[in-house]
């Protein structure tokens, strides 16, 4: 029996440990038949190391999403080694540390912009580079936090993300009439290097110890892979501007 992405030609961001969510979307795309292409910045040669232990050999392209050279040539690259593609995931996320850990109010704007395009804008231009590459439409699936909520510590990653659910919406609009379905999987949290990145990480994730209807394994990335690698099946044809919650449940309870 094949698998659900068989035939499909997918670009993944933001492989840079084994313990990335985008690592086990990468691992169960090609388990399920997809051909796949990896970007990675800033160092495309730790991405180039992980990638080995991935079932199959993938080649890695330098990308730097806030960089108009490198998304220029994005469709040229990925077409000299796929020919075209059906999916893409985003799975970058970037904000300072004075954007972070209980700074809200005196972080000062350079720091709030630089989050804001490396983490929401760039849904956008990613998507708008490889979109000659999807002449027969496709699905783009990003990856949020749940932006309905001000959490601790989070501070101006909360309204990034709140933009990239944004985005999402507007993206499923507008690219509605060429086939292409734009979602996002808003995961619980997971000790990838984005999460260990936000002071007191340990402290929010330990909410999920005491609301979560299903029992939640912060070093457990696969269930939020599955729901990624879903989306960019033909299993979800007409769902898109959607936000599918792997978090145990945690965003249906209340106090």
């Amino acid at each position: 029996m094949s698998g659900i992405l068989e035939g499909k030609r997918i670009l993944i961001t933001g492989v840079l440990m084994e313990s990335s969510i985008a690592f086990h979307a990468a691992k169960l795309a090609q388990e399920q038949g997809a051909e796949i292409i990896l970007t990675a910045f800033p160092r495309p040669t730790l991405t180039e190391r992980i990638a080995k232990k991935l079932p199959k050999p993938t080649k890695v392209i330098e990308l730097d999403v806030t960089n108009d050279e490198h998304l220029g040539r994005l469709a040229e690259l990925v077409g000299e080694e796929l020919g075209g593609l059906d999916g893409v995931v985003h799975s970058i996320g970037f904000a300072p540390q004075d954007a972070l850990g209980g700074n809200f109010l005196n972080t000062p704007f350079e720091s709030v912009a630089t989050a804001m395009h490396v983490s929401a804008f760039s849904l956008k231009s990613l998507t708008m580079a490889c979109l000659p590459l999807m002449q027969n439409g496709g699905s783009v699936v990003g990856l949020t936090f749940d932006a309905q909520f001000a959490w601790p510590q989070y501070d101006w990653m909360g309204p990034a993300k709140a933009a990239l659910e944004a985005t999402s919406r507007y993206m499923a609009r507008d690219l509605g009439k060429q086939n292409i379905r734009c979602n996002l999987v808003s995961a619980g949290p997971l000790g990838s290097m984005a999460a260990k990145s936000i002071p007191g990480f340990s402290g929010l994730a330990s909410v999920w110890d005491s609301r979560s209807p299903l029992e939640w394994d912060l070093n457990d990335p696969e269930p939020t892979g599955r729901a990624i690698v879903a989306l960019l099946s033909d299993w979800f044809p007409k769902t898109t501007g959607e936000i599918i919650h792997v978090d145990g449940g945690l965003h249906a309870i209340g106090a």
